[in-house]
């Protein structure tokens, strides 16, 4: 399936479908879910439509027994100890604003290319 081609209510909608389709093959009902994750019915009927928070997602994939697959979802991203030590600098925890000088260095940079 091609993500990029479709719209982010589409996205959300089919997610939603994998969920009810989930549900159905293990054979639980709305109401038994609900209860399990100590959410409402309508909560569940919502992110079946697409429509749901975040949290409540991960507490469905994980009554379902389906919280590994967000491993598939979004990979762990890792580096070998071979990588950190060739960078020879702190992993970076977040990204910074640059110097209007290394802006241009940057330009410098991508035009070598």
């Amino acid at each position: 399936m091609n993500y990029y081609s479709m719209s982010d209510n589409a996205v959300l909608n089919e997610l939603g479908n994998r969920i009810k389709l989930l549900r159905l093959r293990r054979n639980i009902t709305q109401e038994a879910l609900a209860e399990s994750t100590l959410l409402s019915v309508g909560t569940i009927k919502s992110l079946e439509a697409g429509k749901a928070k975040l949290a409540t997602f991960i507490a469905v994939l994980r009554e379902l027994g389906a919280l590994q697959e967000l491993d598939n979802f979004i990979p762990e991203m890792t580096i070998s100890p071979l990588e950190i030590a060739k960078r020879k600098s702190p992993e970076r925890i977040r990204a910074g604003r640059r110097a209007a000088g290394d802006a241009d260095e940057a330009k410098t940079t991508e035009s070598d290319w």
